[in-house]
């Protein structure tokens, strides 16, 4: 399980296991990492972790999150990166005990994020983690089963308005919630993915209950929930 490791001048305070898909960093009591120093901002930062990869961002903080020394405002996080907050810092630590490794033959990391998409009008208003934006609009909730690799049987549900999915540089495709349903387009690479073993057209393909969607090698299962 990914962790974080937070130090003061040298100093470690705790290790804190990202348990929860979002968890927030910030100076009041509600967030899930309470760093009480008037430097960090009352919601500071938060990161998002699905399956195995983990993300920070910064929420507009008054004196911003760095990264290896460089302000970011939102950084995919590689094992050993180190997060400064004002005086505080953290390490990120990707492979703790119980993490298998996200890997193809070719040792390249399938990568998972859920990220903003446009707005359609039915999308107007805000979607969070705990609140699936499938009910803003009418749809069932969705989710994708993985069916190969060694995160095999994990579910990750589409609760954003957009999910992006595969191996930067390799094969990248996007799951998005429109109106009309959920619908599968390729993003990046020269190979598109295949659904049912056919592959994708640029045009894209609304998904149905029980496809088979496959991604930079990696077998998924798109279904509905009940």
């Amino acid at each position: 399980m990914a962790k974080l490791i937070l130090s003061m001048d040298g100093l470690v305070l705790k290790e804190i296991p990202l348990l929860k898909e979002r968890m927030s960093i910030g100076r009041k009591a509600h967030n899930d990492i309470q760093i009480d120093n008037m430097a960090i901002s009352g919601e500071h930062a938060a990161v998002v972790t699905i399956l195995n990869d983990s993300f920070l961002e910064d929420l507009n903080s008054t004196n911003g999150t760095l990264v290896n020394g460089q302000p970011i405002r939102k950084h995919f996080l590689k094992d050993g990166d180190l997060i400064e907050l004002g005086k505080y810092k953290m390490k990120y630590l990707a492979f703790g005990e119980g993490i298998g490794e996200a890997s193809d033959p070719h040792g390249r990391d399938f990568h998972v994020e859920s990220v903003p998409f446009p707005k359609t009008p039915n999308d107007s208003q805000p979607v969070n983690a705990s609140i699936s934006a499938a009910t803003t609009t009418g749809l069932p909730l969705a989710a994708i089963r993985l069916l190969s690799g060694s995160n095999a049987g994990r579910e990750l549900q589409l609760l954003k308005t957009s999910t992006t999915l595969g191996k930067p540089g390799v094969q990248v495709a996007v799951i998005a919630r429109r109106p009309r349903g959920y619908f599968l387009t390729h993003g990046e690479g020269k190979v598109l993915p295949t659904v049912n073993g056919k592959v994708l057209d640029f045009e894209g393909y609304c998904l149905q209950n029980r496809d088979v969607i496959e991604i930079a090698g990696v077998k998924m299962e798109f279904f509905l929930k009940e």
